[in-house]
Formats: structure tokens, C-alpha cells, sequence
């Protein structure tokens, strides 16, 4: 219906205009003078965050549908899962452009020394098949079956995420404890859902009859 339609194209503005605006407050920030005395660092840690922020939305459709049957927030999973792609590239992009200057032997001596930029490297090429795949082209090219397997590296990708952000902080780990704790929840989701697949398959179409 054509109400339903126009309703539809009304909330995927609007959860693109939210997903928008970190970067909108961050140009604004920007210009306006208000990143603090290091405004690299606070860049830096502001895409950090909202790439983990993204990487844990994407997961959530997903969650819900699994653990209340409702699909209704799979319509936006892929925008979910692009905006986390775009806030991790920004976020590497700040690092090699304006922290390191795109000195490539710098980076490549922080990748390899410093663990918590190993494993944060590790979580954007990770994102990168997906972001690559995350047409319905790509869908039909590789066959919904392997699509599927594929992108199930999201969860590695959130793993790698959340454990950049707690090797990342050196005092204060409430923050990425708290993430830690909201990816073991959906993970142990996704577990559980796994588990029970083989159990739902063999199960009887009826009950059988009462002895």
C-alpha cells in the first residue's frame, strides 16, 4: 500500500539520518574549535567508539529475530553493518592520514608492536569482505548459503573490536567491559541458535500422541 510504502521510506531516512550524525557532529566540531586540545585523539576515539557502537547494532536485528521471532529490524542490518564499515575506515584513515602522517613504515611498526592496532587492523579487514558483499548482487553471486557463511565473520570482527577497545584503555574499563558484556549477550544468542537448529530440524512436525 502506498501509505505503508511512503511510511517505510520515512523510517529508513530517519535511522540513516542518526547513523549520519556522528560524522555530522564531527565536522561541526570540527569547525566550530570544539575537539579539546588533541583534536586527533578525540577524533580518533570518537570513530573508535562508533565503529564498535555500529558493530554491535548490526547484531542486534539478528538477536531479536531470534530470540522474539519479530523480523522487523532486518531492513536495516545492511545500513547498520556499512555505517560500522565507514566509521572503522574513518577511523583508520584519521590514524594513517593525520596521526601518521601516512608514514607507512610507522604504521606498519605500530601494527606489528603494538598489540591493540593488530588486533583493531585485524577487525577493519575482517569488515572489508563484507562491506564488499553486502549487495543483494553479491547475495545471488555467491548463493544465499555461502553469502551467509561469509558473513558471519561479523562476530569475529565485533570479537576483534571489543578486545581493541579493552587493550586500548589503560585505567578506566567500565566502558569496554560494558561492550564486552553486550557482545557476549548476543553472541551467546547466536550460539544458542546454532545449537538448537539441528534439535528443531529433527524434531517431529507433530507432537506425538499423549501415552
Amino acid at each position: 500500500m502506498p501509505a505503508r510504502g511512503g511510511a517505510r521510506r520515512l523510517q529508513w531516512l530517519l535511522v540513516f539520518a542518526a547513523c549520519s550524525s556522528p560524522i555530522v557532529k564531527s565536522l561541526v566540531d570540527a569547525l566550530t574549535g570544539n575537539l579539546g586540545a588533541n583534536p586527533i585523539e578525540r577524533i580518533l576515539n570518537r570513530l573508535g567508539y562508533t565503529t564498535l557502537v555500529f558493530l554491535l547494532l548490526a547484531l542486534v536485528p539478528t538477536a531479536v529475530q531470534i530470540a522474539t521471532g519479530w523480523s522487523g529490524l532486518l531492513r536495516y542490518r545492511r545500513m547498520l553493518g556499512l555505517f560500522a564499515f565507514l566509521y572503522a575506515l574513518l577511523h583508520f584513515t584519521t590514524y594513517a592520514l593525520l596521526d601518521q602522517g601516512l608514514d607507512l613504515h610507522a604504521i606498519v611498526q605500530d601494527v606489528v608492536k603494538r598489540k591493540f592496532i593488530t588486533v583493531g587492523m585485524l577487525a577493519l579487514a575482517l569488515l572489508v569482505p563484507l562491506a564488499l558483499t553486502s549487495s543483494d548482487w553479491a547475495v545471488r553471486r555467491l548463493g544465499f548459503v555461502r553469502w551467509k557463511r561469509l558473513h558471519r565473520l561479523v562476530y569475529a570482527a565485533a570479537l576483534a573490536g571489543v578486545v581493541h577497545f579493552v587493550w586500548r584503555v589503560k585505567a578506566d574499563l567500565r566502558e569496554p567491559l560494558l561492550f564486552a558484556a553486550a557482545l557476549a549477550i548476543l553472541l551467546a544468542v547466536r550460539v544458542a541458535s546454532w545449537a538448537l537448529g539441528p534439535a528443531r530440524r529433527r524434531a517431529p512436525l507433530h507432537a506425538p500422541p499423549a501415552a
